[in-house]
């Protein structure tokens, strides 16, 4: 029955806004792969901080809200992480298939918020309407790909905040989170402070080339420029080896390639279940030199492949530094 009551109410209210964002071909991350720093022009709000209500102009068109929110539901990757970075314990989120609701790292990050309290709705790729109605949000994240099969129903429950999503774009992503929480401000100290440690980080490698890779069940990958980790290597002016400066998120490799995954420093992330998996094993593997002489790092997988956000940030910077 709720359900059908959704439904109904986003037939009869639509989205928040039905006007297309402008410079929409400016919300693209640029052609180098490098994340964009600053959202497109014209979105945002020209509102102060703290001044409600505001209109947010965003990826999905305009949304009013009449006062700050207190009851957050964040929807897509890196939402979680951006706003308890900003201060807000959302009342609910989804979660990564086969992951926690919250990662072990954001538990470690946020040691003193009630993370208990935050309720599940779902996966990220599957949300729960019902959940979502359930608690009663004020503010609904979610950025373009899941926006496209549900927004007009979410838009339906709550006044709805559409980001771009994918890795590369976390900062842009960051920004337009804050104008919807009013903490424009937090957010820009936030990226100032992790660009200018990933610079200093970046400057301990020196020449070095550093290769990242991710091993999950049956696929190996590089990652790309235009990925989460890609950009913050890009932030640090860090070399990738030449098989790794596509400007796409991840490669899959064969076994047949895993030289491609060489580089001077090697940081790969094993997904949770896949400590067997046959690439590991792989004489290509093992003899790659950073694995050979024990100087490869293992990473946290949840902050380097499965979110984008500051603390995730934090916690790249801190291995890659390490």
């Amino acid at each position: 029955m709720l359900r059908a009551v959704v439904v109904l109410l986003a037939l009869v209210l639509t989205a928040c806004s039905a006007d297309p964002p402008p410079d929409a071909a400016a919300a693209a991350a640029p052609v180098s792969g490098v994340a964009p720093q600053e959202l497109p022009g014209g979105y945002g709000s020209t509102a102060a901080d703290g001044e409600f209500p505001r209109d947010v102009v965003h990826f999905g068109g305009t949304t009013t809200l009449p006062a700050e929110p207190q009851r957050v539901v964040v929807i897509s990757t890196g939402q979680l992480d951006g706003v308890l970075s900003l201060g807000v314990v959302p009342v609910g989120a989804t979660q990564a298939s086969g992951a926690g609701l919250v990662p072990a790292y954001l538990a470690d990050a946020f040691p003193d918020a009630d993370l208990t309290s935050v309720g599940s709705v779902g996966l990220r790729l599957e949300p729960d309407l019902e959940a979502i109605a359930a608690l009663q949000p004020d503010l609904v994240l979610v950025n373009t790909v899941g926006a496209e099969p549900i927004g007009a129903a979410l838009s339906g429950i709550a006044p709805t905040v559409v980001t771009e999503g994918t890795g590369v774009n976390w900062q842009q992503d960051l920004l337009l989170v804050a104008a919807a929480l009013g903490r424009t401000a937090a957010a820009q100290d936030l990226l100032q402070d992790l660009l200018d440690d990933a610079a200093q980080v970046g400057a301990g490698f020196g020449d070095a080339t550093a290769s990242v890779v991710r091993v999950s069940g049956d696929r190996t990958r590089i990652w790309g420029t235009g990925s989460f980790v890609g950009s913050i290597l890009a932030a640090g002016d860090v070399a990738r080896p030449a098989d790794q400066r596509f400007t796409g998120t991840s490669q899959d490799l064969s076994d047949e390639e895993l030289q491609r995954a060489a580089g001077d420093r090697l940081f790969y992330g094993v997904q949770a279940g896949a400590e067997d998996a046959t690439a590991l094993a792989s004489p290509l593997w093992t003899g790659l030199p950073a694995i050979a002489d024990g100087t490869a790092v293992r990473v946290d997988d949840e902050a380097w492949f499965l979110n984008a956000g500051p603390a995730a940030a934090r916690v790249v910077l801190d291995q890659l530094a390490g």
